[in-house]
């Protein structure tokens, strides 16, 4: 049989094949076009107001864009004596919208150590939600769901075997639009020099110095990012730019390190699901 040619796009579980040098050349490489990319989505979406499902799915392109990079800073903060295990892993997240999203959503929370931020994004994995006030709809994975539902015009069916055509539609928000918790984290790391060769191999050296597995905090993070800050400044990687805002943004924003996280999908009975619809109109309207 002839060997498949590895050509095109979605390639990046190569990376897995590269010395430890060469891996973190190529994501210094690739970090800038992630975040330029992210960006334009983000700018794009401001210039669509009066299109509001239009202006969501730009955000939401630049939300994934930007997580992306957090993956991949994911495999750089990895210990060097545990990365090969986990690289594979990593990388083939970088191709996952459920993976992407929930780093995105990692970055609106906070979660005081691992295990919390394992139990945080367990609802979050589930293959079946409930959506409705009272959970009358039993849908697909509602971070996924949402995300389609915005992009696609297209046949859906309720779990009694009812068709209906999904109308993609958005949302005005009264407030206006703030950037992205996950889109501000990677302007920030752009802004501290963290996307050149010597700001990843700082990241690496500083983060590679404690596993974080179960009890490690947000506290331990606080500590690693402000050594990691002292030394990019005391290499003169930061730019001009860069502001105490942010900083904070590196600090509130940037989530614990998720190389120890499961995040594959959660499988959901039918059963399960009707009874938590039970239980959700029993709490609503009284009990029997």
């Amino acid at each position: 049989m002839a060997k498949k040619l590895q050509i095109g796009q979605r390639q990046a579980s190569r990376i897995c094949q590269m010395s430890a040098a060469d891996r973190l050349a190529f994501i210094a490489e690739g970090l800038p076009i992630i975040h330029a990319s992210a960006k334009g989505f983000w700018s794009a979406s401001l210039e669509l107001n009066a299109m509001p499902r239009e202006a969501e799915v730009l955000e939401g392109f630049a939300k994934e864009e930007a997580a992306k990079i957090l993956i991949l800073l994911d495999v750089v903060r990895c210990p060097e004596k545990r990365v090969a295990g986990k690289l594979s892993m990593l990388i083939g997240r970088f191709y996952g919208h459920l993976e992407r999203l929930i780093y995105a959503q990692l970055a609106e929370w906070w979660s005081e150590d691992i295990a919390r931020l394992r139990k945080a994004v367990e609802p979050l994995r589930t293959t079946h939600d409930l959506e409705g006030s009272m959970g009358e709809f039993i849908v697909p994975n509602s971070t996924l769901y949402r995300r389609e539902g915005k992009l696609y015009a297209d046949v859906e069916a309720y779990e009694d075997g009812t068709l209906l055509w999904n109308a993609p539609a958005g949302h005005q928000n009264p407030f206006g639009r703030r950037m992205p918790a996950v889109v501000a984290v990677i302007e920030a790391m752009a802004a501290c020099g963290m996307f050149t060769l010597a700001g990843l191999q700082a990241s690496s050296q500083v983060w590679g110095e404690l596993e974080f597995k179960e009890r490690e905090s947000l506290w331990d993070a606080e500590r690693l990012t402000r050594e990691l800050l002292e030394r990019l400044i005391a290499e003169g990687l930061p730019k001009e730019s860069a502001t105490q805002d942010h900083v904070d943004t590196l600090y509130r924003h940037w989530p614990l390190p998720m190389y120890n996280v499961d995040l594959s999908p959660v499988p959901v009975s039918l059963d399960a699901l009707k009874a938590e619809q039970d239980r959700l109109y029993w709490a609503e309207v009284g009990d029997p």
